[in-house]
């Protein structure tokens, strides 16, 4: 497989099969940005056309999976875009969907924003028990994405869903195991030996055989997703527009509480 030019902020090695992507940004969290999400759709898509890579690990650094978006650079994501197919985090959402190699997530500390619905996408998410996860959208003024907004009710439930998405209420690990956003929870010191071990099981096993398992399993979904996903794309760029998105920005920004009471 070509793995194409490195950047800092992932890591990427190629072993037994296993294409091991991990988020190395350390000083923002994990926090993504366009060259971010662009690298990690090159990859993705890459492996997919690839006979060297049968299963892709992401992970993060054992204490922070993603701090999610980099709000500094929302303004930025569709600055040169074309199309909506052309956003880089759009760009990477709609690869991890589409993949049909197992995609295993090793997790611990904050999964934020689409670092919880990245997940949505992932066959396998391990979790440390330091994991939580959560999805203040509306607390920034925007809406859900990555097809969360069908995803996470069809999940979890639609009362449990409205908890995450509408109020921002946070997931420990093991509630997250409960409704089904991750299979399993172990020690901080064993969730990503974990995780590794079930990428290694899945690469020994017969690509064809797993990846058409796959494509049968999520084919009812991909009936349904690619839309939600338009939706929310649609929605999103509308959210950026309105004054509540601005006094959302610029409160996280300054370090203080937003207040919608005006807008």
């Amino acid at each position: 497989m070509q793995l194409g030019k490195d950047i800092e902020e992932i890591t990427v090695s190629l072993e037994d099969f296993i294409l091991t992507l991990t988020l190395n940004r350390p000083a923002k969290k994990n926090a993504l940005h366009g060259p971010m999400y662009l690298r990690l759709a090159e990859l993705i898509s890459a492996a997919g056309d690839s006979r060297e890579v049968r299963v892709i690990l992401i992970r993060g650094s054992r204490d922070c999976f993603s701090s999610g978006n980099d709000v500094a650079t929302f303004d930025s994501t569709t600055d040169g875009a074309a199309t909506e197919d052309d956003v880089p985090p759009v760009r990477f959402l709609k690869a991890l969907a589409a993949c049909d190699l197992p995609v295993v997530a090793a997790v611990n500390g904050h999964a934020l924003g689409v670092g919880t619905t990245l997940l949505l996408h992932c066959d396998f998410v391990v979790a440390g028990e330091d994991a939580r996860f959560r999805t203040p959208f509306v607390s920034l003024g925007v809406c859900p994405e990555a097809g969360s907004s069908y995803l996470m009710p069809m999940r979890m439930g639609y009362s449990r869903a409205a908890q995450m998405l509408l109020l921002g209420e946070t997931l420990d690990a093991a509630a997250a195991v409960a409704c089904g956003l991750a299979n399993s929870v172990h020690p901080v010191d064993r969730f990503d030996a974990v995780a590794l071990d079930i990428a290694q099981r899945l690469g020994r096993l017969p690509p064809a055989s797993v990846q058409a398992t796959k494509r049968l399993m999520r084919a009812p979904l991909m009936q349904v997703v690619p839309d939600a996903m338009a939706r929310e794309n649609a929605a999103f760029a509308a959210c950026m527009e309105t004054p509540e998105f601005s006094e959302a920005i610029s409160a996280f920004m300054e370090g203080r509480e937003a207040d919608f009471s005006r807008c």
